[in-house]
């Protein structure tokens, strides 16, 4: 019979393991590694980009989280200033 592993878990002891958030198109609020994750930039540049006021975020007691529906809407408004700009 073949001998099956998994690999160890993440999460602390008596914890779940939480899905991988990124693949998950139901979430409203992202992490912002998540978000950063989804546009294909670093963390950094997130916090940046949320710093600029480019991308909404919201504070949840002590976590910030970014609405699924800021991202598309940051794509969108660069496409819109890349156009204007052509």
């Amino acid at each position: 019979m073949p001998h099956h592993t998994t690999a160890p878990s993440t999460a602390p002891v008596g914890l779940p393991a939480a899905p991988a958030a990124d693949g998950d198109p139901t979430l409203v609020l992202l992490t912002v590694v998540e978000a950063a994750r989804r546009l294909g930039v670093g963390r950094t540049t997130m916090y940046a980009l949320i710093a600029s006021g480019q991308i909404t975020s919201v504070v949840i007691g002590r976590l910030r989280r970014v609405p699924a529906e800021a991202l598309p809407a940051y794509v969108a408004s660069l496409v819109a200033d890349q156009a204007l700009a052509a």
